[in-house]
């Protein structure tokens, strides 16, 4: 008996974070769920190469695409240095509200600097950025990150150590989502 052959469709799928929806093909719905996809945002950011990775969640029949990670290319950083500067790099995990997450920051300094220098600029980052991520949510994190919130306010304080050319957020990801926070907003719903 001959099996009737099944085609694939376009659904569409929402993502929030940048009020932007796109379409990924898939022979049902639920077939999307937990599927990745990345996203270029050099254009909406006017040349700041970056890309968006997220991951699609099926929720009342609507596939939504929730951020997992966003990166600099290396070709902005490249574009960024200049001879005579250094730069500072860093890479540590941390929590949030809602999740374990990563950081990566990448700073430029202005002219050229001494290991102490760059130590206390790397410690006074990852400081401040701990500080600033303990009491947000993951989401709320890539959207201030998208419209330059944090590395404008990571920069202001950097500044009283040595003045930066450059401060942005290398990497951005989410690591591992936190449980409790889960069964806590399942319980609060119910309620």
């Amino acid at each position: 008996m001959a099996t009737k052959k099944r085609k694939k469709k376009f659904f569409d799928v929402e993502m929030p974070l940048i009020g932007k929806e796109t379409q990924l093909q898939a022979y049902e719905l639920n077939e999307l769920e937990g599927r990745f996809m990345e996203y270029d945002l050099t254009r909406i950011l006017r040349g700041k190469g970056m890309l968006l990775q997220l991951i699609v969640k099926i929720q009342d029949n609507k596939a939504i695409a929730v951020p997992r990670r966003i990166r600099l290319m290396p070709f902005f950083l490249r574009r960024m240095m200049r001879k005579g500067t250094n730069y500072i790099e860093d890479s540590f995990s941390t929590t949030c509200k809602d999740a374990q997450i990563r950081i990566k920051p990448f700073l430029i300094s202005r002219k050229k600097v001494s290991r102490a220098v760059r130590k206390a600029l790397r410690e006074k980052a990852k400081e401040e950025l701990i500080n600033y991520a303990k009491d947000k949510n993951s989401e709320v994190l890539f959207d201030e990150i998208l419209k330059n919130h944090l590395q404008k306010s990571l920069s202001l304080k950097l500044k009283k150590i040595y003045p930066l050319s450059l401060c942005e957020i290398r990497v951005f990801k989410v690591e591992k989502v936190l449980e409790n926070e889960k069964t806590s907003d399942k319980e609060n719903s119910k309620e």
